[in-house]
């Protein structure tokens, strides 16, 4: 019998929700093994040890917070705080000073590029304001100094591929992928389209220049970074949301809200390996940077919970 690619070690208790939401994106600090999640129905970003399995501390202020983003190389956690439209920018470790910066309407998806120190954010918008759709390109080394540009439609999520040098950003209607060089960080360079309906989780292979879609019509779509060239299509088990590429283990796995199961992929073959159960509404997770865990987010019981990678 082959083992499952993903075994549950156990849980770690989360702040109660205090408003509306749940858990949206989240991330891992490298050095401390700490993982970072939005909590928007608390306004706050959580901070919690998997090793130890306990909740440490939460940031607080931030209204809305839908996106959470670690730059190792900068020592730098990221937020987009949707409900006041802007980002956060904090170090490590408790009770941090956060800078916060305006950007566009409602942010949602981050990237970031270290070298330059230019932040994305992919702005929602609102479908009752003409334009809002759009990216915030925020640059740290200039104080914050920000550029606009328009996108023709509500934005997902977002990576920064330091081998391509390129952001790349998921757009739900009409479902494409926007390319942006930070070398001009005012315009779109190109577009990948999607043929399947709501690009909404992404993730990119540096070995190999793939980017894995996932479509809100149930399929996971696999792109060569550079042409923009279809290689591969799969079927989903509902819905997704949050996509991570383990490069260690060469798995994709993608967070499907509805029924609540993780599906996990094999990026060499890209057959589907198994589908884990985790909890209805469950849509979200975090990898570590070794990959050797992954955890999922469970906003019925406001838990995290823990699984082991296999090493095969």
């Amino acid at each position: 019998m082959t083992a499952s690619p993903l075994r549950l070690t156990g849980h770690v208790d989360l702040p109660a929700h205090v408003g509306n939401g749940g858990f949206d994106h989240a991330a891992v600090h490298a050095a401390s093994g700490h993982v970072y999640v939005a909590h928007t129905a608390n306004d706050a970003v959580d901070v919690f040890d998997p090793a130890s399995r306990r909740h440490l501390y939460s940031v607080p202020g931030l209204p809305g917070v839908a996106g959470a983003l670690v730059s190792d190389e900068a020592q730098l956690i990221f937020s987009s705080n949707r409900g006041v439209n802007t980002i956060g920018v904090f170090a490590p470790g408790p009770n941090p000073s956060v800078r916060k910066f305006d950007v566009g309407v409602r942010p949602n998806g981050l990237a970031y590029d270290h070298r330059r120190q230019i932040v994305l954010a992919a702005n929602v918008g609102d479908p009752a304001v003409p334009g809002s759709h759009t990216l915030s390109m925020i640059d740290l080394a200039k104080d914050g100094q920000r550029t606009e540009i328009a996108v023709r439609g509500r934005t997902r999520w977002a990576v920064y591929a330091l081998e391509e040098d390129l952001f790349f950003v998921n757009i739900m209607e009409p479902s494409e992928i926007v390319v942006v060089d930070p070398r001009q960080p005012d315009r779109i360079a190109r577009t990948i389209a999607v043929p399947h309906a709501g690009a909404h989780g992404l993730d990119y292979d540096p070995a190999t220049g793939r980017l894995f879609c996932a479509c809100d019509a149930g399929m996971l779509v696999t792109f060569d970074a550079a042409s923009g060239k279809v290689l591969d299509e799969k079927p989903l088990s509902g819905v997704p949301d949050v996509v991570f590429f383990n490069r260690q283990r060469q798995h994709l796995y993608v967070a499907v809200g509805d029924p609540g199961v993780i599906d996990v992929f094999s990026t060499a073959s890209m057959a589907k390996l198994a589908t884990i159960e985790t909890e209805p509404g469950a849509h979200t997770t975090a990898l570590s940077p070794a990959g050797d865990w992954l955890c999922a987010f469970l906003p019925r019981t406001h838990r995290a919970a823990l699984y082991e990678v296999a090493t095969s």
